[in-house]
């Protein structure tokens, strides 16, 4: 059992540091990519806030297919290229988007989110997958966040590669 306490007095860069420390000790030795991203997407949930979803899509193939998660139900697949996830998987940049409605092709697994942030997981040159993440408020993301999120993407990346 792991006890994980964050408390940065609302510190956004120092909530990212306390979590990119507790995913290095929650996944360090466990060789599962699917019980790592389980635990990430647990991790984010608890303790991001104003987010209505978090989890991963993995790449297979052409397209993306729907990994661990929390929040609602989610789009099972998601074509490379095709709205925020595929975007970010096709261009392996991260997609910061302040209102997606205005994203071209934009899909819409719950219609209640209204901003993503979604980060390429990229090791030894291959896409693993994406790592994604909903609010139902727009503007929610912000570059910290971004750079927050591919830092907790560099811990997890190597952990998901092996399995």
């Amino acid at each position: 059992m792991h006890e994980i306490s964050i408390d940065t007095g609302g510190d956004k860069a120092a909530l990212y540091r306390e979590l990119a420390r507790a995913l290095d000790g929650l996944t360090t030795g466990e060789p599962d990519p699917v019980a790592n991203m389980a635990n990430a997407a647990a991790l984010i949930w608890e303790y991001l806030p104003g987010i209505n979803w978090a989890g991963f899509y993995r790449a297979a193939g052409e397209e993306l297919v729907l990994g661990p998660f929390q929040g609602k139900v989610a789009c099972i697949r998601i074509a490379m290229g095709a709205g925020v996830c595929g975007t970010a998987a096709a261009t392996r940049r991260t997609q910061l988007v302040a209102d997606v409605n205005a994203f071209p092709g934009h899909i819409a697994c719950d219609s209640a989110s209204a901003s993503e942030l979604v980060v390429p997981i990229v090791h030894a040159g291959v896409l693993i997958g994406v790592l994604d993440i909903d609010a139902p408020t727009r503007a929610r993301f912000d570059a910290e966040d971004a750079v927050g999120c591919e830092a907790l993407v560099a811990v997890l990346a190597p952990r998901l590669a092996g399995g």
